[in-house]
C-alpha cells in the first residue's frame, strides 16, 4: 500500500468502528416510557462517563469534536479557539456564530456552562488540570489525539456516541481510500526531506507517528525528525530540535504551525541558511494541520500536503471549498 522509501517503516492501523463501539454500552436510566437513555463511555482516561444517548448539544474543547460533529451534520453549541479572532477555514465558517468558550488550553467554564452542552469533548492533555470542573458542567470525554492511530479510533467511537456509527465507518473508509489514491499518484522517485514544527527559539518538531507527519510520510516525504526511538514510552511523539541540528539535516520543505505573528525562530541567522527558507518552501499552515485527527481536517491536510510536497503533480487546494464538500448541507 505504501511502497517506496520509508513508507513501510510506519505502522498503519485502520481500526474501523469496532474498537470505538466496544467501549460503549447503552443503559436505561428509568423504567418509564419517557425514560432517558444514556451511553456508558470509557474515554482515554479510562473513566466511564454516562452520556445522553445520543447527545444533541456538543461542546468542543479543541476543534476535533466540532470537526466530527459537522462531518455528521451536527452543529456544535460551543467551541474553543486556537488563536483568538481567527476562524478556522477548514470548518468553512460554520463556527462563526457558535459560542466561543476561550482558548483550547484554558476553556472558560462559565461560558461553557452558559452553552448548556449535553457533552463536552476535549483533547485530554489540555484539560487534565481542570477535568473535574469541566465534568461538573456536563458529561466530559477526554481523548489522546496525537498519533495517526488515534484518528480512526476516536472517529468511530464518537460517531457511535452521536448515533451515527455507520457514518463513522464510512468516513474512515473514505479516508483510507483517499490515502491510497494520493499515495499511488505521488512520484516514486522523489522523497523530499521535510519537518513539521512549532516555531520558537528552539523549535519543537514532530516524529513520523504524529498524525500530520504520518500523512506526509505516506505521500513519500522523508521526515528529518524520524520515528519515535522509544515507542514503549508514552507521549514521545515530538522533541526539541535546535536550528543547528536542523541545518545539518537541511529539510527541503518546512511546515510551521501558524500560531500568530510571534516567530522568534526567524530571528536566528541560521534560519536563513536552511534550504527550505532559501527556496521559498516554508509553509505556515492552518489550524487543521495542528488538529488533524477529525474527518474534515485530515482530508484537507492530505490534499494540501500532496500539493506542497509535489506542486507539479497535485493541484492547489481551496480549503473552504473542500470543507463544504465534506459538511452536509443539513447543518445549515
Amino acid at each position: 500500500m505504501f511502497s517506496g522509501h520509508n513508507r513501510n517503516s510506519l505502522r498503519w492501523t485502520w481500526r474501523i468502528c469496532a474498537a470505538g463501539i466496544a467501549a460503549l454500552a447503552i443503559t436505561a436510566s428509568s423504567a418509564h416510557a419517557d425514560e432517558i437513555k444514556t451511553l456508558s463511555v470509557i474515554d482515554d482516561r479510562g473513566v466511564a462517563v454516562a452520556v445522553p444517548a445520543p447527545p444533541k448539544r456538543i461542546a468542543s474543547v479543541s476543534y476535533f469534536a466540532a470537526d466530527i460533529a459537522l462531518a455528521l451534520g451536527i452543529k456544535p453549541v460551543a467551541s474553543t479557539y486556537m488563536v483568538q479572532g481567527r476562524n478556522p477555514d477548514f470548518l468553512a465558517d460554520y463556527l462563526k456564530d457558535v459560542k466561543e468558550i476561550g482558548q483550547r488550553a484554558t476553556p472558560n467554564l462559565e461560558l461553557l456552562a452558559e452553552a448548556k452542552p449535553d457533552v463536552t469533548i476535549a483533547i485530554r492533555r489540555y484539560t487534565e488540570g481542570n477535568a473535574d470542573q469541566i465534568a461538573n458542567v456536563a458529561p466530559y470525554l477526554a481523548y489522546n489525539l496525537e498519533l495517526y492511530a488515534d484518528s480512526d479510533r476516536t472517529i468511530s467511537q464518537l460517531a457511535a456516541i452521536l448515533g451515527q456509527a455507520k457514518r463513522g465507518q464510512e468516513l474512515n473508509a473514505r479516508f483510507k481510500a483517499a490515502m491510497e489514491e494520493f499515495s499511488a499518484k505521488a512520484p516514486k522517485d522523489r522523497h523530499p526531506r521535510f519537518v513539521v514544527m512549532w516555531g520558537g527559539d528552539t523549535p519543537w518538531v514532530f516524529r513520523s507517528e504524529n498524525m500530520t507527519a504520518a500523512i506526509l510520510v505516506a505521500l513519500g516525504g522523508d521526515n528529518i525528525a524520524g520515528q519515535n526511538p522509544t515507542p514503549y514510552l508514552p507521549d514521545n511523539w515530538g522533541m526539541e530540535m535546535s536550528l543547528e541540528t536542523m541545518l545539518e539535516k537541511d529539510p527541503e520543505i518546512i511546515f510551521v504551525y501558524d500560531y500568530g505573528p510571534d516567530r522568534p525562530h526567524e530571528n536566528n541567522p541560521i534560519w536563513q541558511q536552511l534550504s527550505a527558507v532559501k527556496n521559498g518552501r516554508v509553509h505556515y499552515v492552518g489550524d487543521h494541520w495542528v488538529e488533524t485527527h477529525g474527518p474534515i481536517a485530515r482530508e484537507i491536510v492530505l490534499r494540501e500536503a500532496a500539493h506542497l510536497l509535489y506542486p507539479e503533480t497535485f493541484p492547489a487546494v481551496d480549503v473552504k471549498a473542500e470543507a463544504r464538500k465534506l459538511i452536509p448541507a443539513s447543518v445549515e
